[in-house]
């Protein structure tokens, strides 16, 4: 079976785990024997043992490291689910823009890859390491069912970064990121605080994303820290758009099920949500405040002003490059800390707007 051919299964990539489980020995010595390190007082036996090993196995050390040795692309990827998000998102347009200009300036080009466009199977990019198109991957808005397809990756030694600071499997991954869950939290304490105890959410995605799923913790985790059970007639789940957003808040109010606040899973999804709030003669704030998420160029300029928690995808993108930059090539440089999310008020929410 072709290993590139879109409908093979995704090849189970050999580790340096099973080199070492498999010969008796350590990892370490794995490592020394396939880097032909000689001073280890590694016997010739245990040598010709592990390299028969890794022979059987199809075991290939130091994935990365050998597409740079071999010559590299020059080329890292940046894998988005959907090329189209790129058009509707407007905060995966400035990561993405941030990603770009930093490669730029570590003479690094940018190939931006979808693992769903033209039919393609979640877990498409790992043609893209196979093909040896690129040196390393930075992913953004991960489904949960590809995290198998990433320790595939992370078994071969492929440089990789993963959005999603909360991703209790990518033990051993370079994960980055805003810690979503706590962000959203911050935003429906907020309307909490203003006295509303009926918090609708309209997330930005449907729930096959991590961070979509991190979001919903957040919102569930602030009710239910004021005693409030979430009712499952407040959550509607877009798909990115704003248009989506509209529709999602359309069917969040054709339930029927009151509701006095609404926190957007993102701002895209905040203006769709503000148009059928208006619409349904609903008004914002006083009868519904409304709180959003990145708090995009375009949150002041809403009708009304959106209060939005502020998030930073110029830093989220410097970091993400200099993340792969750090297992690319070592000693590159410093990695940003990502500032703490904020909320910024505006006239959204009802409340007196902070400077």
């Amino acid at each position: 079976m072709n290993p590139l051919d879109p409908a093979a299964p995704p090849r189970v990539v050999p580790s340096s785990a099973e080199v070492a489980r498999r010969a008796g020995v350590s990892r370490t010595t794995v490592s020394f024997v396939l880097n032909d390190v000689r001073d280890r007082g590694i016997s010739e036996a245990t040598r010709e043992r592990v390299l028969a090993v890794a022979r059987e196995i199809g075991y290939e050390p130091h994935a990365a490291a050998r597409m740079l040795a071999g010559g590299a692309t020059g080329t890292v990827a940046l894998v988005v689910p959907r090329m189209a998000h790129l058009s509707v998102d407007a905060f995966l347009s400035q990561l993405v823009a941030s990603i770009n200009a930093e490669c730029h300036r570590h003479g690094l080009a940018l190939l931006i890859e979808s693992t769903e466009d033209e039919g393609r199977e979640p877990g498409g990019f790992l043609r893209l390491v196979r093909s040896r198109r690129i040196d390393g991957l930075i992913v953004a808005n991960l489904r949960t069912q590809e995290i198998a397809h990433l320790q595939q990756l992370r078994a071969g030694g492929v440089p990789l970064v993963v959005f999603g600071c909360q991703l209790p499997e990518a033990e051993g991954f370079h994960t980055m990121g805003d810690d979503t869950w706590q962000s959203a939290r911050l935003a429906v304490d907020h309307l909490l605080d203003l006295g509303h105890r009926q918090v609708a959410f309209v997330n930005y995605a449907q729930p096959e994303f991590h961070n979509v799923n991190q979001r919903e913790r957040g919102w569930r985790a602030a009710l239910q820290a004021r005693g409030i059970e979430p009712d499952a007639a407040w959550l509607a789940h877009a798909d990115i758009s704003a248009e989506s957003g509209y529709l999602a808040t359309r069917r969040l109010l054709a339930r029927g099920v009151p509701f006095t606040a609404l926190f957007a899973g993102n701002d895209t999804i905040a203006f769709g949500a503000l148009r059928a709030l208006r619409e349904a003669g609903r008004r914002v704030p006083q009868d519904v405040a409304v709180v959003g998420y990145d708090d995009i160029p375009l949150a002041p300029y809403a009708d009304p002003p959106l209060s939005s928690v502020r998030t930073d995808p110029a830093v989220h993108g410097r970091q993400a490059v200099q993340t792969l930059l750090a297992q690319l090539r070592p000693g590159s440089g410093v990695v940003d800390a990502v500032p703490a999310p904020v909320l910024v008020v505006r006239a959204s929410c009802g409340a007196a707007p902070r400077r």
